[in-house]
């Protein structure tokens, strides 16, 4: 295929939720986005938004078909829509958290649908729903390239030393037991980006960059290859995060289970949802709730704040270590973007290594950008991520081949 102006749909399906965005390719314009959020509640909504103008609706106890569906009669609609029928939209991009043996991109069959539905072992809050919305979405757009693009494809180049974990060879292999990290994605485009920034060969370079939000993970990115990330065999391996325990010692999980009365079937939801930020402070699990009560002087919220920078802080130490020098460290997503305290506290004290945050940049900039000092060896960057770019960049190149 070589026309012009097509677009593609970029899907995200959560257990709870549904993402979108449509693009216009070549250039990867934006032309729509939304999300179908609390699915199968009372309070289940849908948010979209065209341009500037904004539209919610109430959608109670929709389901992912029913927001699927929802979805494609907003796009359609007269004021809604950007597309006049479903048929212009050309290819979907389903973004999968856990790929398990797959090291790329994927068109859709029946085979990776079933491999998606077997990782969910690994993934369960997430492969699941994935799956549910593949085979609605291929059932619905049956005439529109279907690929799936995998959060844990960008670390299959981390080496057996750093992917292994301390358990029997044999049964590792035979289960599946490794370090597969998250947010592949995020931590590609952002390594690209603060190349460009830095005007410099991304094969030439040593980055680590910080995905921090809801979900946080830290990857060491040696000449843009992962070398190394935070997140491991699932997404709550690594630093504290908005629900999520983190990493720590697996025999608190016999303890918990022992002494509070929880389940085999109830642990995995636990340990994800009911914890990390949210359980440490007792207020929210929003780092910006946190942060304005620590200000006010909340003693839980100064703490999870130090906990949390704390973490981060160990992270970027280790990685600096095993990639032996740094050329830039990089911060991203929701906190890693929008909380200069944070990022200030973690790049605190940095001067044994002759680098150093400058607090004016810090606090004034929105977007992308250097917040280090001019004379700091190793720079400091915010880049949003865009993983929606990654993605489409995929569907283009496989449409350009159709």
């Amino acid at each position: 295929m070589k026309s012009q102006n097509v677009k593609v749909l970029i899907i995200n399906a959560g257990s709870s939720s549904l993402k979108y965005s449509v693009l216009e390719c070549p250039g990867a314009t934006p032309l729509a986005k939304g999300i179908a959020e609390r699915l199968n509640t009372a309070t289940a909504c849908f948010n979209h938004r065209k341009g500037d103008q904004k539209w919610t609706w109430d959608i109670p106890s929709a389901n992912h078909g029913d927001a699927i569906r929802k979805m494609l009669n907003v796009l359609t609609g007269a004021n809604t829509g950007v597309i006049t029928n479903t048929s212009e939209l050309q290819a979907v991009g389903h973004r999968i958290v856990h790929g398990g043996k797959y090291s790329g991109p994927a068109v859709v069959t029946d085979e990776v649908v079933t491999d998606i539905e077997s990782y969910a072992i690994y993934a369960p809050l997430h492969n699941r729903a994935a799956a549910v919305g593949i085979r609605l979405m291929r059932e619905m757009l049956p005439h529109s390239l279907h690929m799936t693009v995998f959060d844990t494809s960008f670390h299959r180049t981390i080496p057996p030393h750093a992917h292994l974990y301390g358990v029997q060879y044999e049964l590792a292999q035979k289960l599946g037991i490794r370090r597969y990290g998250f947010h592949g994605s995020s931590h590609q485009y952002v390594a690209e980006r603060t190349a460009e920034l830095m005007k410099k060969p991304l094969d030439s370079i040593k980055i680590i960059t910080c995905h921090l939000g809801a979900g946080s993970s830290i990857t060491a990115i040696d000449r843009g290859r992962s070398v190394d990330t935070s997140m491991g065999m699932t997404p709550l391996e690594g630093v504290v995060m908005g629900t999520r325990t983190g990493s720590m010692d697996p025999a608190i999980v016999e303890l918990l289970m022992k002494h509070e009365n929880i389940s085999i079937d109830q642990i995995d939801e636990f340990m994800n949802r009911k914890n990390g930020l949210q359980g440490l402070s007792g207020i929210s699990s929003d780092m910006r709730d946190i942060v304005e009560a620590a200000q006010k002087g909340h003693p839980r919220a100064k703490l999870t704040l130090d906990i949390h920078n704390y973490q981060v802080r160990k992270y970027i130490g280790s990685y600096h270590f095993i990639l032996g020098g740094v050329d830039a460290i990089t911060f991203t997503a929701g906190i890693g973007e929008n909380s200069d305290y944070c990022r200030a506290e973690i790049c605190k004290d940095m001067d044994f290594l002759k680098t150093k945050l400058d607090p004016e940049k810090n606090k004034a900039i929105r977007g992308e950008g250097f917040i280090n000092t001019k004379d700091s060896k190793i720079k400091l960057l915010v880049v949003p991520t865009n993983e929606e770019l990654i993605i489409t960049r995929v569907l283009w190149d496989n449409l350009q081949k159709s």
